[in-house]
C-alpha cells in the first residue's frame, strides 16, 4: 500500500483532504484544505482538527465520528466547519481508517464544500412554505442559515439593497453590511445561533446597510430564530431608517438652535436687567425725595400720584430682579457662597421684614422654632430669598387669619433634614391650578379683578434656588382652606 502521506500530498483534489492521528491531530493538509478553510499547511499541522475548524457546538459530534471511524473503518456525515476568518460552511465528510507503515492507525478525512447545494435545497423548501407570507410584510426580510448564507429574501429586501429577483440567494449575509462591520458580525451571528432569541426592532442593532452599487444607508434590524425539521434559520427584518435619521438630525439641529436662542435670551435678560435697574433706582430715589417734601410742599393729588409712581417702580424693579436671578440660574452663572447660617436668626429677620405688610392687613404672623440655634451649611442670600418669597406669598394671598413660619428638624433612616414650613389661612389653590404653580410667569387667579399684584416668578425662582441648595419645595393646598409650603433642605 502506498504511504498515506505521499498519497495525500500528491492529491490535487479540490476537496479538503486531511490526514490525522487516531486522536484527531493533523499530520497532513492538502491544497484543497487550504483553499476551503483558509489555513496553510504550516498553520494546520500539529493541531487538533476539532480546535482548528470545528465550531464549539459541533465538538461532541466530531469526537463521536472519530470513534465511529476507528471502530468501523469509515463513516460519512454532513457537518459544519469554521474557516480561518470565522465564517461557517457546510461540508460532506467521508472518513476512512488507514494504517501507517509501522502499524499506527491514521484517519483520512475527505471534506467537500456543499454550502451552495444546501442553500439551494433549503431555499426550495423555505420558498414553498414562506414566500407568500414574506412578500406580505412591509419590511425587507432576509432568512439565513447557520453558515450565514441567504436562503430566501423577499422582494422588499431585494429592492432595499439593489439586487434583482433571486440574486441574493446563496450570498453571504455579510455582503449586505459595510466592510467595517463584517468581522464583528461573523462573531455575533455565531453566538446568536448558539443562543437564539427574538430581538425586537430598535433593540440596539442600529447598523448601516450596503447596497449593490456600494452606497450605504442606515438600517434597523430585528432578529427571530426559526427552526424546521431540516435545519435552523434566522430571519432578519430590515428597515431603512434614512428618513428617521434625517428627521433626528434636523431635530437635533433645531434643538441646538433653540438652546442657542435660549442662551441669547438669558444674556439679553441679564444685560437688560442691569441696564433697566439703574434708571429705575433713580426714579424710586427721586420719588422718595419728593414725597419727603425736601424740594418743597406737595398737595394731596401730587402725593397720590407720586406714590403710584413709586409703587409701580418698585413693582417693576422686583420683576427685573427676579428676571435677573432666573436668567443667571438658567445660564448656570449662580455662584453659591456656602457658609454656616443660623436658620433661627434668618427666619426671625425675614418675618421682621414682612411684619409691616401683615400688620397692614390685620394678619397675625408668628414663628415657631427650636430654642437652640439651628445652623445649616448653605447660601444665606438664596435661603433668605426663598423664605421671603414663600412667606410673602402667604401674606399676599391671605385676607384674614394668620401666617405661621415653623422651623423643624427630621431624622429618617439616619438622614437629617431641615424643614421650613409656611402655613397660611388664605384663599388656597384650586386643584386644577396646582400643576402650573411653579411655572415661570404663572399667576394663579390672575384673572380675578381683586387678584394681588405679582411677577409670577417668585415660586419658579424659589424652586430653582431650592434645587441649587440641594433641596426641594413641597406644598399642600385646598381652595378656600389655606396653603402649606415646605422648604426641605439636607442637614445639618
Amino acid at each position: 500500500m502506498h504511504d498515506p502521506a505521499t498519497a495525500l500530498m500528491a492529491s490535487e483534489s479540490p476537496d479538503a483532504l486531511v490526514l490525522m492521528t487516531a486522536q484527531g491531530r493533523v499530520l497532513n493538509w492538502s491544497n484543497g484544505a487550504r483553499a476551503i478553510f483558509g489555513y496553510g499547511s504550516d498553520e494546520a499541522c500539529g493541531l487538533a482538527l476539532v480546535d482548528l475548524v470545528t465550531p464549539a457546538d459541533r465538538a461532541e459530534e466530531h469526537g463521536l465520528r472519530l470513534a465511529e471511524t476507528l471502530a468501523g473503518g469509515s463513516t460519512t456525515y454532513e457537518s459544519v466547519r469554521r474557516r480561518k476568518d470565522g465564517s461557517l460552511l457546510y461540508v460532506d465528510v467521508s472518513t476512512r481508517l488507514l494504517q501507517a507503515a509501522d502499524g499506527t492507525p491514521l484517519i483520512l478525512s475527505a471534506e467537500k464544500d456543499v454550502t451552495h447545494i444546501k442553500v439551494l435545497r433549503d431555499a426550495k423548501l423555505m420558498e414553498a412554505r414562506f414566500r407568500d407570507l414574506l412578500e406580505s410584510t412591509p419590511d425587507g426580510i432576509v432568512m439565513a442559515n447557520p453558515t450565514g448564507h441567504i436562503v430566501i429574501a423577499n422582494s422588499q429586501a431585494e429592492r432595499l439593497f439593489g439586487y434583482d429577483n433571486g440574486e441574493l440567494r446563496g450570498l453571504s449575509v455579510d455582503l449586505l453590511l459595510p466592510e467595517r462591520y463584517r468581522h464583528a458580525h461573523v462573531g455575533h451571528r455565531s453566538s446568536y445561533f448558539q443562543q437564539p432569541r427574538k430581538r425586537a426592532m430598535g433593540s440596539g442593532l442600529d447598523l448601516a446597510g450596503l447596497r449593490r452599487d456600494g452606497s450605504e444607508f442606515p438600517i434597523e434590524i430585528s432578529l427571530s430564530p426559526l427552526r424546521t425539521e431540516e435545519s435552523a434559520f434566522v430571519m432578519s427584518a430590515i428597515r431603512d431608517i434614512s428618513e428617521r435619521k434625517r428627521f433626528e438630525k434636523a431635530l437635533q439641529e433645531k434643538n441646538q438652535e433653540l438652546a442657542d436662542a435660549n442662551q441669547a435670551k438669558d444674556r439679553f435678560l441679564a444685560g437688560m436687567s442691569h441696564e433697566l435697574r439703574t434708571p429705575l433706582n433713580a426714579i424710586i430715589g427721586f420719588t422718595g425725595t419728593l414725597l419727603m417734601k425736601l424740594p418743597g410742599p406737595l398737595n394731596d393729588e401730587q402725593q397720590r400720584q407720586l406714590r403710584t409712581v413709586q409703587t409701580s417702580a418698585r413693582h417693576l424693579l422686583a420683576l427685573i430682579n427676579d428676571l435677573l436671578d432666573v436668567s443667571k440660574i438658567e445660564a448656570g452663572k449662580v455662584d453659591l457662597a456656602l457658609q454656616p447660617v443660623d436658620c433661627n436668626a434668618l427666619v426671625d429677620e425675614v418675618v421682621a421684614t414682612l411684619r409691616p405688610q401683615a400688620d397692614a392687613k390685620g394678619l397675625e404672623i408668628a414663628v415657631a422654632a427650636p430654642a437652640h440655634a439651628h445652623v445649616l451649611q448653605t447660601d444665606r442670600r438664596a435661603l433668605s430669598q426663598i423664605i421671603l418669597n414663600l412667606a410673602g406669598n402667604a401674606i399676599k394671598f391671605t385676607e384674614r387669619g394668620s401666617v405661621r413660619v415653623t422651623l423643624l428638624q427630621h431624622v429618617q433612616d439616619g438622614v437629617r433634614t431641615t424643614e421650613i414650613r409656611i402655613d397660611d389661612s388664605g384663599i388656597g389653590i384650586p386643584l386644577a391650578d396646582q400643576a402650573k404653580l411653579f411655572g415661570a410667569f404663572s399667576r394663579i387667579g390672575s384673572a380675578r379683578a381683586d387678584a394681588p399684584e405679582g411677577t409670577g416668578l417668585g415660586l419658579h425662582l424659589s424652586r430653582k434656588l431650592a434645587g441649587l441648595l440641594g433641596g426641594k419645595i413641597e406644598f399642600h393646598s385646598e381652595s378656600g382652606k389655606g396653603s402649606s409650603f415646605s422648604l426641605i433642605l439636607p442637614g445639618p
